[in-house]
């Protein structure tokens, strides 16, 4: 984007801005002061019936932005011929329903990530209000098209299920291209690793179905195997508890663990979107082994750029083929970076945001009143 004009980052937050985090930005855009946000929760009885029942009430989050702050901002939104919302949460918290000149974009679909808890969850008192809330989610995603301009979403899955249509845009997730083409340097004993946030949930229940019902099918196969942990929280109390894991914790640049690795997993059966762990592992000549759910929304088949397994069995199998089978591995994961190179680095990405900006700026402001 700022190729092609001057971009200035609002920042939305509920929590204290970090002085790290804003000087780091400053650094390269023009900042505005961030907004504060008071959290509660929806308790009245009208607040919850209003939250189930009118798709126009925007208190979804029980999160509410300063009035000063929130008032300073929508005022300085005027002064830009485009906004780029990052996602659907921060124009509820603003408070605010008609986003003229606007993209709205959708890594996560909330009433897709109830419907993977719906559909896999393990108790069925945790199915049914997904369920329920899935239903009700989708209801007030209708209207996004009402609200903003242009929508962005990750993948023509997701593009198909809000419906498609001219104004819905598909921006892959992407990953930074390495300045050199990587090299593997496979060790022994082998390594399996993750990378992500350990704290997530759908991180933390896919890890702890890995480590519970996959990686001793693999040990009985290769005993001197590790499992190596990437990400902030994995070397805390929630680490995983079994033989042979290293739980590294964050690691600012994970380019020589992950060259390391036999393979990478992605385990997941919650969530939404398309996970930028598989964009991260192409970049980087990685192997993956993920389940279907976790390479969601890639163009991809299974061997060719990855193995999918979603069975204990079939999962702990990919990962021992990968080890013993370097040759296979190697070329699979050159095939990987082919394809990371066509369609998810930021070069191949660039045209897809300059669409949705287009689009957007050429719209205008030709939206519906708000609603009354």
């Amino acid at each position: 984007m700022k190729k092609v004009g001057r971009v200035t980052l609002g920042v939305v937050s509920s929590d204290t801005a970090i002085p790290e985090v804003i000087k780091k930005a400053a650094a390269e855009f023009d900042v505005e002061p961030p907004v504060q946000v008071s959290v509660g929760l929806n308790r009245g009885l009208v607040q919850r019936l209003r939250w189930a029942f009118d798709p126009h009430f925007l208190n979804v989050h029980g999160c509410v932005a300063d009035a000063a702050d929130r008032e300073r901002l929508l005022h300085r939104l005027g002064d830009f011929d485009l906004i780029w919302v990052l996602n659907s949460r921060t124009p509820n918290i603003l408070n605010q329903w008609h986003w003229p000149r606007s993209v709205l974009d959708i890594n996560d679909l909330p009433s897709t990530f109830q419907r993977t808890i719906w559909q896999n969850g393990a108790e069925l008192k945790e199915k049914l209000k997904a369920g329920v809330r899935m239903h009700l989610l989708k209801r007030r995603e209708h209207f996004w098209k009402e609200r903003f301009s242009v929508l962005s979403v990750c993948s023509e899955a997701d593009r198909q299920y809000l419906g498609a249509g001219e104004h819905v845009h598909v921006i892959p997730n992407g990953f930074e291209r390495q300045p050199w083409e990587p090299v593997r340097n496979s060790v022994d004993p082998p390594r399996i690793g993750f990378i992500g946030l350990y704290s997530y949930a759908p991180n933390l229940e896919g890890m702890k179905w890995f480590v519970r019902s996959c990686w001793p099918l693999i040990k009985q196969q290769i005993p001197d195997a590790r499992l190596r942990v990437v990400g902030q929280d994995s070397d805390g109390p929630l680490k995983p508890n079994a033989p042979d894991v290293d739980a590294l914790g964050y690691v600012a640049d994970a380019t020589s663990e992950m060259a390391t690795w036999s393979a990478m997993i992605i385990p997941l059966h919650q969530g939404a979107g398309t996970r930028v762990k598989v964009a991260d592992a192409f970049s980087r000549k990685c192997p993956v082994v993920s389940t279907h759910l976790g390479a969601y929304g890639y163009n991809i088949r299974s061997g060719r750029e990855l193995l999918l397994a979603d069975k204990p069995d079939n999962f702990a199998q990919a990962c021992v083929t990968l080890i013993r089978d370097r040759n296979a591995a190697s070329a699979m994961a050159d095939r990987a970076y082919a394809a990371f190179l066509q369609n998810w680095s930021w070069d191949a990405i660039a045209p897809r945001v300059w669409a949705a900006a287009e689009d957007a700026l050429r719209l205008g402001s030709r939206l519906p009143a708000e609603p009354g």
